[in-house]
């Protein structure tokens, strides 16, 4: 057993662009973390940027599971079993319907924090204050920060003193500029991941597209797509052991 504390954070957007597409988290990246973590007697906390209902990517959920009262999903891929297990569990649920605003976390106890994506993220990730503020003093306590997928993009505004960014010389990765244009969407995102962590000085590591790849650079954990979303989390338990054991 892991045993500490995680503060799940997600977005809160639910628009692709100007697309007319809905978008939110994508619930894998979410619900498989959620349960390696919960599973092995991590306490876990489930926060978005705005607080209430988390919206989830319809692409993300079996059709007819729509994440609000009336909305109807696209039909999307296969769907992992944690996010099968994740909307029957009406205790994960009542948490992703009442979710903390991130701005409620300040001063809150904890040992690790995981960013999940999602498209939405693009949007509501960068430049939140209190999600920086959150990620900063992690960093500076030493404990643990994750994301996967389009989560790193919690990353791109953090500045370290006198302004260094965060993942300057840090080994990282995320969703790959191919990966975007698979899914035809690297016009529409606001910028490109990938291509944004390499021009803030991190040394970005990239597997094949659709594979699952997690890097840990020390406290700092991330994963390149949906299918890394376990890696990360076994990555998260590894370093909730060793701090425990510190």
């Amino acid at each position: 057993m892991a045993g500490g504390r995680i503060i799940i954070v997600t977005t809160s957007h639910e628009e692709m662009g100007d697309t007319g597409k809905r978008t939110g988290l994508w619930l894998e990246e979410l619900s498989t973390p959620y349960y390696v973590l919960k599973d092995a007697g991590v306490e876990v906390t489930l926060a978005s940027i705005r607080g209430g209902q988390i919206p989830f990517d319809p692409g993300s959920i079996p059709a007819g599971a729509g994440s609000s009262p009336g909305e109807e999903p696209e039909a999307g891929q296969e769907v992992p079993a944690s996010v099968r297990r994740f909307l029957a569990d009406e205790g994960a649920m009542r948490l992703a319907r009442t979710s903390a605003g991130v701005q409620q976390l300040a001063g809150l106890d904890f040992d690790a924090l995981f960013m999940p994506g999602g498209h939405g993220t693009m949007w509501d990730y960068p430049g939140n204050a209190p999600l920086e503020e959150l990620i900063l003093a992690a960093h500076e306590d030493g404990r643990i920060v994750a994301s996967v997928c389009h989560g790193p993009a919690c990353l791109v505004d953090v500045r370290l003193a006198p302004g260094r960014p965060l993942v300057a010389g840090r080994r990282v990765t995320g969703f790959t500029n191919s990966e975007e244009e698979a899914v035809g969407l690297a016009k529409v995102v606001p910028f490109l991941l990938e291509s944004r962590l390499r021009q803030l000085g991190a040394e970005f590591e990239r597997g094949p597209d659709w594979q699952p790849h997690a890097v840990r650079d020390g406290t700092l954990i991330t994963g390149q797509n949906p299918q890394s979303s376990e890696l990360v989390a076994r990555h998260v338990l590894e370093a909730l052991r060793e701090r425990a054991g510190a």
